[in-house]
């Protein structure tokens, strides 16, 4: 049973391959249905005092992407930011700051996810509240897809390539919007990275 967390030294010594490494094996086991044993009151009792993630990873609220869980992590281990698409915003931004710089998490991940509402939703231009903001996020992505048959959330091969083509432009904005995740990733501090998550396999694909 895991009852050990991460410390400040053991995050200093972390490289941003090693923490990458970490959460794609994570991901093996949670596919292969091995995923460590933890002594969770164990962990939650060591990180009262302070928090030293190795990762920030930037999903889709959907309720069948749970991060720590597809991952195989434990407290403490990874930052988790989520919005419908999983696009960046100013907020997001500032914690992806935070967490990188001020916290000295070593990894950037955005993760998108096979059939996602929000992109299917963006797909069909749908108009609803406070929902029309949020896929105006979304947008860029549908408009840069190309594909030979219907722009809508009924051609599947459309919509794969619109969620691959979402967490690209969303790590490009994040270089362009963040001078200081930017230059920690030029300086080789961290590491920004995307990756797709198969609803029906439990896959991670990196991209």
């Amino acid at each position: 049973m895991i009852t050990e967390i991460i410390d400040k030294n053991k995050q200093t010594e972390l490289t941003p391959d090693a923490v990458l490494k970490d959460l794609m094996d994570g991901n093996k086991r949670f596919t292969g249905n091995k995923m460590y044993e933890r002594d969770y009151a164990s962990q939650i009792e060591k990180t009262t005092g302070g928090q030293w993630p190795q990762a920030v990873v930037l999903g889709c609220i959907d309720s069948r992407v749970p991060l720590e869980t597809i991952f195989d992590q434990g407290v403490g281990d990874i930052f988790a930011a989520r919005v419908a698409g999983n696009f960046e915003n100013t907020d997001i931004l500032g914690s992806m700051e935070y967490s990188c710089k001020v916290a000295g998490s070593k990894l950037v991940m955005v993760l998108g996810h096979e059939s996602c509402g929000a992109v299917k939703a963006a797909c069909d231009n749908v108009e609803l509240g406070n929902i029309t903001h949020l896929l105006s996020n979304i947008k860029p992505a549908v408009e840069t897809t190309k594909t030979d048959g219907e722009r809508n959330s009924k051609n599947d091969s459309f919509v794969a390539g619109v969620v691959e083509n979402n967490v690209k432009l969303t790590m490009d904005r994040i270089r362009e919007k963040s001078p200081i995740l930017k230059e920690m990733e030029d300086n080789g501090e961290i590491k920004i990275v995307g990756g797709v998550y198969s609803i029906s396999t439990g896959k991670v694909t990196l991209l």
